[in-house]
């Protein structure tokens, strides 16, 4: 594999110059502002976890800047990997945390998501138009899931969850439709992708804030 074969995978880049997206780009500095109020909310908590997120979170504006820029095979790992990362901590905390469950179970549970991504992707990837989009399609079922499940036991945390999803759908339909609407908007619709995803990965850690504070989770 060469690491350092050019990626053109988005509407705004024209050439493989290093500012060739500098909307794309600009907008990870989002992702580190979210890093930074959250890091500010978490301040007295004593929530590890949490803090554990927000330097997940900032890796991901890192990572995604750097994809955006030198637009590289060993960039896009630098992209993916952090997203990858937060998810399966996030899953790991909402079972241990959220539903309860030993750290070891929930662990099992992360790990499990790989061998049920591995099942469901192809499957959303049989969506027309969905196209790079699938690999994250499963992710807002997941959310709800979680939310369906915690109804009762913790309203306020699955209306959150709720939220979380619906977010997610927002930042998934700009992602998909950056490569269709390319000839009517030539700046392409992935920075709508990075701004709604700098929102959720913030309010998805907030939402973990609460529901800790409030007394509920017994990981911390």
């Amino acid at each position: 594999m060469d690491w350092a074969e050019p990626v053109d995978g988005y509407c705004e880049r024209s050439d493989p110059g290093f500012w060739a997206e500098p909307v794309n780009a600009a907008t990870n500095l989002l992702f580190l502002l979210a890093a930074l109020v959250m890091a500010h909310r978490l301040r007295g908590t004593r929530l590890p976890f949490a803090n554990l997120l927000v330097a997940i979170l900032a890796g991901i504006g890192v990572g995604s800047f750097l994809f955006h820029t030198f637009a590289q095979v060993w960039a896009g790992l630098a992209d993916t990997l952090p997203i990858l990362l937060f998810i399966l901590a996030y899953v790991f905390a909402a079972s241990r945390d959220f539903l309860g469950l030993s750290p070891s179970r929930s662990g099992l549970v992360a790990a499990g998501l790989i061998t049920c991504a591995a099942v469901t992707v192809p499957l959303f990837a049989m969506i027309p138009g969905l196209g790079a989009s699938a690999g994250y399609a499963p992710v807002p079922v997941l959310i709800a899931g979680y939310a369906w499940l915690l109804r009762r036991r913790a309203p306020d945390t699955a209306r959150g969850l709720t939220i979380g999803a619906g977010l997610l759908l927002l930042s998934l339909t700009a992602r998909t439709l950056d490569d269709p609407l390319c000839a009517a908007v030539p700046l392409g619709t992935h920075f709508l992708w990075h701004i709604f995803n700098a929102l959720l990965l913030g309010w998805m850690i907030e939402v973990y804030r609460r529901h800790m504070l409030a007394g509920r989770g017994p990981g911390r």
